[in-house]
């Protein structure tokens, strides 16, 4: 009998630590369906990826369940293995500045929460029969901002990553008896294309391995926590920084 191939949604897939993660799981048999505001993108070159792309702005709360509903959908037998929660927003002011409180209005705190937290509360509540069904589990990006100041993330973006690190929490709490695990990643500077200038200064004076971090040690970690070798781990937030945390 042929092994159950592993299902995976993933939002915020189509660049960065999304991109390397879908590359990386589908090279070890995992079926990636993914989220993003985007429509499909041709540089998403990897198996089956049109058909199982999903178009939706989790801004707006509504997209939640149209998300959820298309996932059922394609879901062969009602099982979901693994829900990995990567999409986030970081909006910057003028000329790529940071957004304090003074600068952040009431428009950007509901748009950047409802990405970065909300939508990942509904759709977890959305998916939980198939997450259940799979005795799956769940892995949130949180980020080095929501524990400290950082130079270049908002206080909007700081204030929802700390609350997705409490939402995980929760969701361990919550969902551990129905035998979903939830655990969450804090990446800190890691190579991508949105990388803020001045990046290189910090990592120099800031990390003690004095590099970036790359996409694809994120998405190992996050191969790790969705397989049976993390079984046992359970409401942990992993630091991926270079030890920038200490």
């Amino acid at each position: 009998m042929a092994a159950e191939q592993q299902v995976m949604l993933l939002t915020g897939a189509s660049r960065g630590i999304g991109h390397a993660t879908v590359k990386l799981l589908q090279s070890r048999g995992w079926r990636i369906l993914t989220v993003s505001r985007q429509p499909f993108s041709d540089a998403c070159a990897w198996p089956a990826a049109r058909e199982n792309h999903v178009q939706a702005d989790l801004a707006r709360l509504e997209d939640v369940e149209r998300v959820a509903e298309v996932v059922r959908s394609r879901l062969p037998d009602g099982k979901l293995h693994a829900l990995v929660n990567n999409a986030g927003i970081s909006p910057k002011g003028p000329g790529g500045t940071r957004l304090g409180v003074l600068e952040t209005d009431a428009a950007t705190w509901t748009h950047v929460l409802n990405v970065n937290l909300v939508s990942i509360a509904l759709m977890a509540r959305a998916l939980l029969p198939e997450l259940s069904a799979a005795k799956g589990c769940i892995v949130n990006v949180t980020s080095i901002a929501g524990s400290r100041v950082h130079p270049f993330a908002g206080v909007a973006y700081a204030a929802s990553k700390a609350g997705l690190a409490a939402l995980t929490r929760e969701l361990a709490h919550e969902l551990g008896p129905r035998g979903v695990r939830c655990n969450a990643i804090a990446p800190g500077e890691i190579r991508t294309s949105i990388l803020s200038p001045g990046t290189d200064e910090l990592v120099t004076q800031q990390v003690p391995l004095r590099r970036l971090g790359e996409p694809v040690e994120v998405a190992e970690t996050i191969h790790f926590l969705c397989s049976p070798a993390s079984s046992y781990i359970n409401g942990a937030e992993i630091h991926i920084n270079g030890g920038q945390h200490v």
